[in-house]
């Protein structure tokens, strides 16, 4: 068994139009704030540093990739933009936010 096909059983309970829809929602949300006001963004987040700031464009940016649908089909970008890590990384800007 290939390790592809490993991650494509691991990604198909996720792989809902439903979860795309949520994921690619919280991306924008975090985009629209980060953009609109982006003091205020950082200050309610406690504030911005090089391991907020990577973790939010890497959050944001693998939900953007999953949430239009595109498929990486090598196994490393499959790891990198993994949807349950953006999951994961915009809940808890989200929860921090509030």
């Amino acid at each position: 068994m290939s390790e592809g096909s490993i991650l494509d059983k691991i990604y198909q309970p996720i792989d809902r139009w439903y979860f795309r829809l949520l994921l690619i929602g919280m991306g924008m949300y975090h985009v629209g704030l980060l953009m609109w006001e982006p003091n205020v963004y950082a200050d309610t987040i406690g504030g911005f540093n090089l391991a907020k700031v990577w973790f939010l464009i890497w959050g944001m940016c693998s939900s953007m990739i999953f949430g239009v649908g595109f498929k990486p089909r090598m196994t490393l970008f499959k790891i990198i933009f993994s949807p349950y890590i953006s999951f994961i990384i915009l809940l808890y800007f989200t929860i921090i936010r509030f």
